[in-house]
């Protein structure tokens, strides 16, 4: 999957955020949501840059029993505010596919 890296540019030089770092903290935002898992995050994720703005799309498992409508809301909620408020990014979508369910 394609994970794209984001530059701010400033007075004293550039910042880079690679995309392994971005993608990261999609994951991380992603299964602090109870119930929720990244599948293969090599695979299943992609994030896409460009003009300091990003859309993110991510396959899930999630728990058996947890209400996949919820699970799906929050885990777009977080990762938009990770990567707005961690990268400064305007985040103009996060595509959730639950892919599978786990016990």
């Amino acid at each position: 999957m394609r994970h794209d890296g984001h530059t701010i540019p400033g007075a004293g030089g550039t910042i880079r955020i690679e995309g392994d770092a971005l993608a990261g903290l999609v994951v991380a935002a992603a299964e602090l949501v109870e119930g929720a898992r990244v599948r293969r995050p090599r695979r299943a994720l992609t994030v896409e840059v460009t003009d300091g703005r990003v859309r993110v799309e991510l396959e899930l498992a999630v728990r058996y029993g947890a209400s996949l409508p919820e699970v799906g809301a929050g885990v777009q909620s977080g990762v938009a505010d990770a990567l707005q408020r961690s990268a400064g990014l305007q985040v103009d979508g996060v595509d959730v596919s639950i892919e599978e369910l786990e016990r």
